[in-house]
């Protein structure tokens, strides 16, 4: 008998073995089914959680972040009235104890959500305008008129215009100043001049009478 009589070569049947195209759909369909029961992301009351499909977030165990927005809002709550010196103080001790958050909020299910704080906008200071120099220095020599005579009228008079053009052009003060250094300056020119020609008069008059 030859070797090739009793070789038998077991040939599956097409009918069993599915076409490659339908074992292809039927993995693409488990791995579909994986993603649709993996973990998903939601952000529930402030807090983002991780959970399986139909799980309860409120037995998930709390993070010490969690722990820390609830220590912040029993803080605003006692500062605003809502709660007594003790019932501030077991709420901590309950927070701080927390492990999940149903536990974290239950200890915060009575207060209000803390609202941002607004924060009024504050006015600009406008910089204080610094006084001219020259305006100064007009009126020190305006007044020093009555210690050494006409000798400081005239630096009063040109020390007041140069004060008041600059004044006009960077917006300082001391206008006020340079004013009254002029007006002594003047004055004193006027008075220097009525005074000379009084005596010119008084001079001329006694050079007649003595005709």
């Amino acid at each position: 008998m030859n070797d090739n009589d009793n070789d038998t070569t077991l040939i599956p049947d097409n009918k069993d073995t599915p076409p490659l195209a339908g074992e292809l759909q039927r993995i693409a369909d488990h791995e579909r089914g994986r993603r649709t029961t993996a973990p998903r992301v939601i952000q529930s009351a402030g807090r983002t959680q991780a959970f399986a499909a139909g799980g309860d977030p409120g037995n998930m165990r709390a993070a010490d972040a969690d722990r820390d927005r609830v220590v912040e809002r029993l803080n605003i709550a006692y500062s605003e009235g809502r709660l007594s010196k003790d019932e501030h103080d077991g709420r901590l001790e309950n927070a701080f104890s927390a492990r999940t958050y149903a536990d974290l909020d239950e200890i915060v299910a009575d207060l209000p959500v803390a609202r941002a704080t607004m924060v009024a906008p504050v006015a600009p200071v406008a910089p204080v305008a610094r006084v001219n120099g020259l305006a100064i220095a007009s009126l020190a020599c305006g007044l020093a008129q009555f210690a050494f005579g006409p000798l400081a009228t005239i630096p009063a008079i040109v020390l007041g215009h140069m004060a008041r053009r600059q004044i006009k052009r960077s917006g300082e003060q001391g206008a006020g100043l340079a004013l009254a250094g002029l007006i002594l300056g003047w004055a004193a020119v006027i008075l220097g001049i009525l005074i000379l020609v009084l005596g010119v008069a008084m001079s001329v008059r006694t050079g007649g009478t003595m005709q």
